[in-house]
């Protein structure tokens, strides 16, 4: 009589404490739940920085011999090797001055840590790490396409930043706002 006493109140016990796990899991709503109501993460989680690869506009390396479908092309095996004939045939779809208030977004969002806000080299980075003016005669003289491919592939100690940076267009519009800091610094 103990003993069945002692397994009624075993199966009561557990009971509760299962019928209260689904009460907790099933009622009380989840912190994932509660974070589209604060604005800055409801957007942060849309944002592209969170899944930066889920979109064709990322550029990555194709294989060998295949066929691009975005559109673009991809050269950073020329350009690797200091080729810059691809680099340089390209043109700027949006022509000279187009897209100047995003690019200056962009270009002070990724670039002027190092390149410095006018484009002198004198970022908080740059001075540490030698970063190059941008307005020397000698990078005036890149063709558009060379900044577009310095954007995207890097080279030497600048990174990458087509992935960052990674719709062609806004590319371009930093390549722009690159040459009205050319224009107004004039070229030292």
């Amino acid at each position: 009589m103990l003993q069945r006493r002692a397994h009624r109140a075993l199966v009561a016990v557990v009971s509760l404490v299962l019928a209260g796990c689904n009460w907790w899991y099933n009622d009380v709503p989840s912190p994932d739940d509660l974070m589209e109501h604060i604005p800055w993460f409801d957007q942060m989680v849309g944002s592209p920085a969170i899944y930066p690869y889920e979109t064709a506009a990322v550029p990555r390396t194709p294989p060998p011999g295949s066929v691009p479908i975005n559109g673009e092309v991809d050269w950073f095996d020329e350009w690797r090797v200091l080729n810059t004939s691809t680099a340089d045939r390209l043109v700027n779809p949006l022509g000279r001055g187009g897209g100047l208030a995003r690019g200056d977004t962009l270009y002070h969002t990724f670039c002027s840590v190092c390149h410095g806000a006018t484009g002198a080299g004198d970022g908080l980075v740059g001075r540490k790490m030698g970063a190059p003016s941008l307005l020397s005669p000698r990078a005036a003289g890149f063709s558009d396409g060379y900044l577009y491919s310095m954007i995207r592939y890097g080279r030497g100690i600048m990174g990458r930043y087509g992935d960052k940076i990674y719709r062609p267009e806004d590319r371009w519009r930093v390549v722009n706002y690159v040459r009205s800091l050319q224009d107004a610094g004039g070229g030292n």
